[in-house]
């Protein structure tokens, strides 16, 4: 019995599983958003073509289980689908091709080229959903990483590796702030991914940032309002697979996303076609849950990787800066920098307000005259904007509060702080010395 045994585990040890097995099903359901197909055995994020009624192939995603059918989200909103349509599996969808042929390019969800130029394929693969680092590998944050700006230099300073939060409503220069900063930060590369935002942007962003060297170390994942919600998803987890890969490789990266508003819309379209029951304005459990995902993938590496410092923005629909979005962003955050309509109302750009701003890491990555600086500023400002109706409507009197008399005195230096052009760009030190010029 013991040989008999033995033989048949050297047939299962020896048999050779084929990789090359072809699944297929058929199309018995569709609503427009959601196919329901035949069962076959293959996991959630399983990429598959469909043929539609027009002779054209369409591409879609498993995204559930549903009475022993495979439920599909389909990439063309506007495919022609009929039932028996036959449905195919084309690839796992589990890893995508990185490498250093992507610098200097534009690609969109899939890692297609449009920047009208072809393209190399990788010989390296990455995991879209990312590589988990054990939180106690992971480097402290312990340096400030400049990134140009004289306002969040010297007042709100950000970490290598640090994970902030830009909040704003439309019309405030958030779109500027954003390409400022991915010319001007202090890294080795940068990637950015625009999601869910108007075509019209997306070119004028690209042109902006790829007019100087900065295009040599950048990587932009574009995926316009225009396109499947699946593919808004996709391509904010491929931008920050991008990331990691050159993390791995030991660079400091700046990871610029813009919108994670748009990917929670894009999670909840999915997650109420799914029939999840929507919660707090229509946001179903899957949107809550994701976005600590995809967040906690960046942030500084292990001990011999580099970082990835993150900017995420977030739409305050309506300046309403209690929105589940924000307050689950804020909450996971590393801190938030806030865009102010009033600031934008005065001519102040980037229109950041530094007392509704906090960057939590700051404390722990500068010297103690520094932190002293910024708290008084902070006060000063404080000061002058409680009382900015009165003093323009000459209700107050010079010399009757000392600290207002200080705040009107330093106000164009203040001013002067926070305000900067596009094209200038304003190192750690010179920031600081700005700063120190406020008495």
């Amino acid at each position: 019995m013991s040989i008999i045994l033995k033989k048949i585990q050297n047939n299962i040890q020896n048999y050779k599983f084929n990789d090359e097995i072809i699944y297929k099903g058929k199309v018995s359901k569709f609503d427009g958003k959601i196919i329901e197909c035949d069962g076959f055995p293959v996991p959630i994020g399983t990429i598959c073509k469909i043929e539609s009624n027009d002779n054209k192939i369409v591409t879609g995603e498993i995204i559930g289980f549903k009475d022993y059918k495979n439920l599909l989200a389909i990439h063309d909103q506007n495919a022609n689908i009929v039932a028996g349509a036959v449905v195919e599996v084309i690839n796992s969808g589990v890893n995508i091709e990185v490498g250093e042929n992507l610098l200097g390019r534009v690609i969109d969800a899939f890692g297609n080229p449009i920047d009208g130029k072809d393209l190399t394929v990788g010989n390296e693969k990455w995991p879209i959903n990312g590589k988990k680092i054990n939180p106690m590998d992971r480097k402290p944050i312990n340096e400030p990483i400049d990134v140009g700006i004289k306002a969040i230099n010297s007042l709100l300073t950000i970490g290598r590796g640090q994970r902030i939060g830009i909040i704003a409503g439309s019309g405030v220069g958030k779109s500027v702030l954003l390409a400022m900063m991915s010319r001007f930060t202090n890294a080795d590369i940068v990637v950015v991914a625009l999601i869910g935002e108007r075509g019209r942007e997306v070119g004028g962003f690209v042109n902006q940032i790829f007019n100087d060297s900065a295009k040599k170390k950048t990587v932009i994942v574009a995926v316009p309002a225009d396109m499947s919600p699946l593919l808004r998803i996709k391509g904010a987890q491929r931008a920050t697979s991008i990331a990691e890969y050159f993390r791995a490789k030991g660079k400091n990266v700046l990871l610029i996303m813009d919108s994670l508003t748009r990917i929670a819309h894009a999670k909840r379209e999915v997650g109420l076609a799914l029939g999840e029951q929507p919660t707090s304005k229509g946001y179903p459990p899957s949107v809550i849950s994701m976005l600590p995902n995809l967040i906690e993938r960046t942030g500084a590496g292990s001990k011999s990787e580099g970082s990835i410092t993150a900017f995420y923005t977030i739409l305050a629909d309506s300046d309403d800066t209690n929105d589940p979005v924000v307050d689950t962003a804020r909450a996971i955050l590393d801190g938030h920098i806030v865009l102010s309509r009033e600031h934008a109302q005065m001519g102040i750009f980037p229109a950041i307000d530094i007392n509704q701003s906090l960057s939590r890491v700051m404390n722990s990555i500068v010297d103690k005259k520094h932190k002293d600086k910024a708290s008084y500023i902070k006060k000063l400002y404080s000061l002058y904007m409680e009382n900015r109706e009165l003093i323009l409507m000459g209700g107050y009197t010079s010399g009757q509060n000392e600290d207002i008399d200080k705040a009107l005195s330093n106000w164009p230096k203040i001013c002067n702080l926070l305000k900067q052009k596009e094209d200038e760009r304003t190192n750690f030190d010179d920031s600081l010395n700005n700063m120190n010029s406020i008495t």
